[in-house]
């Protein structure tokens, strides 16, 4: 009786998760179909005259490799900021009492339930008083803005996890507060950060309408702003080459969830066992 049931599940979740996959599919499918193939009324679901002319077209673009180097460094600096300041923060909001401590969480906690649109307007005034706006600093300071509560509130859970037993024993072996931080905390709360790291990279990379909304000059824009806009001058809107560059646009964040989920879960394999 129970296996009777548990095919009613598993089949909701197949079929959840090909309907999930499908777009990804169709766009690499799409990717490796010459032009005449996507233009037809009849869609074919594989790429019988498979060429790779399409990631050619994109690579080629000039725009391409600019904006590439525009979102590896506005990345880059997003989630080194995001944390190195969520680090200090939530060790300060979970190892410290102050007055106001309970009001910041508060803050941080409901900055974070708001959808990074809402903040976009005031931001956006903000900057052009500040003459932020087409520069680089600006975006990548609007983008730890809205990363940083969730590494804040993240990481803070990895320091409460601490037992403060760890921490008064560096303290009777003769480790100050700043000891103590980097040679024994910080150590213990890897996970957090790569997980927050990892939230960081995924939100900065895949952002359009900040970008879009901040950037003046195309020279300046993000890969994603590029993407939107990608067209070949004789032929308009090239889909293939549009598909293709989505496909080399998605590959960076999977190799980076790939290569820190290793180590997110040797972390946390490691915090499991007491000694």
């Amino acid at each position: 009786m129970t296996k009777r049931r548990s095919w009613i599940p598993n089949t909701l979740a197949a079929i959840f998760c090909l309907v999930w996959i499908f777009p990804v599919y169709w766009v690499i499918n799409s990717a490796f179909k010459p032009r005449q193939d996507l233009m037809k009324t009849t869609p074919e679901f594989l790429p019988f005259h498979a060429t790779l002319d399409n990631f050619h077209n994109a690579v080629t673009n000039p725009h391409f490799v600019t904006n590439l180097r525009n979102s590896v460094m506005v990345v880059a600096a997003t989630v080194a900021l995001s944390i190195v300041i969520g680090i200090f923060a939530a060790a300060a909001l979970s190892r410290f009492r102050f007055a106001g401590r309970r009001t910041i969480l508060v803050i941080i906690l409901a900055v974070q339930m708001l959808p990074g649109t809402a903040l976009l307007i005031p931001q956006f005034a903000l900057f052009n008083s500040a003459n932020l706006l087409g520069t680089y600093f600006g975006l990548i300071l609007s983008y730890v803005a809205i990363t940083l509560p969730f590494s804040i509130w993240v990481m803070r859970g990895f320091f409460l996890a601490i037992p403060m037993e760890i921490e008064e024993a560096a303290r009777v072996d003769g480790a100050g507060t700043w000891r103590v931080l980097v040679s024994v905390l910080f150590p213990l709360v890897a996970p957090g950060v790569i997980a927050t790291s990892i939230f960081s990279f995924i939100a900065a990379w895949n952002d359009y309408i900040i970008a879009y909304t901040f950037m003046q000059d195309q020279s300046h824009y993000t890969l994603t702003v590029w993407l939107a806009s990608f067209h070949n001058p004789n032929t308009g809107i090239d889909y293939g080459g549009q598909m293709a560059a989505s496909v080399l646009f998605s590959l960076p964040v999977i190799v980076f969830f790939l290569i820190v989920q290793r180590n997110l879960v040797a972390g946390m394999s490691a915090g499991a066992v007491k000694g």
